[in-house]
């Protein structure tokens, strides 16, 4: 099934937008957690964790859905296909891992935000915790620069099942 142009471009320009805009939370997020850590000032760290909170909940994740379903609609809807090419197999799996692991965090950031809320992250047991955060949400965005990259480049390849669904080309007879 291949889209008509309009709603190609629909769908290529709702998932250009709500990629680069997650991509663009996870920076802030990323922030906002290193700001934090760093702060000695607890009312810096509790606004830092329930911002961090809020902004998983209502942009980060939202925006991961979104660019995962108009991702799958993109491909589905062109020539590219889901599996037929590895570069759009891998950055498929690529944002399925990175939105698996985003929701699995979403329970370490609310306690986070709940036990700032109480002023009592300033002590030393809460900071490998705090750390975690970092660490998961730089290595999102590496994964999320990572789909960026096999997006624009594309580079060759196709899977087996897109090399049998190849339409293949008749030689003209001599």
């Amino acid at each position: 099934m291949v889209l008509a142009p309009a709603a190609r471009k629909t769908a290529l320009t709702v998932h250009v937008t709500t990629s680069v805009g997650w991509l663009g939370a996870v920076v802030v997020f990323i922030v906002l957690a290193v700001a934090a850590v760093r702060s000695r000032d607890a009312a810096v760290v509790e606004a830092g964790y329930v911002a961090m909170d809020l902004a998983a909940r209502y942009a980060i994740v939202p925006l991961a859905v979104a660019s995962l379903i108009s991702g799958v609609v993109s491909s589905l809807g062109t020539s590219w296909g889901l599996v037929r090419h590895w570069w759009v197999l891998v950055k498929f799996l690529l944002i399925v891992v990175a939105t698996v692991v985003l929701l699995l965090q979403l329970a370490p950031i609310s306690v986070l935000a709940d036990t700032a809320a109480g002023a009592g992250l300033m002590s030393g047991q809460w900071r490998e915790a705090r750390i975690s955060l970092i660490v998961h949400a730089t290595g999102g965005l590496l994964v999320l620069l990572a789909a960026t990259v096999l997006a624009v480049y594309k580079p060759r390849g196709m899977t087996r099942y897109g090399a049998r669904r190849r339409p293949q080309r008749v030689n003209p007879a001599p």
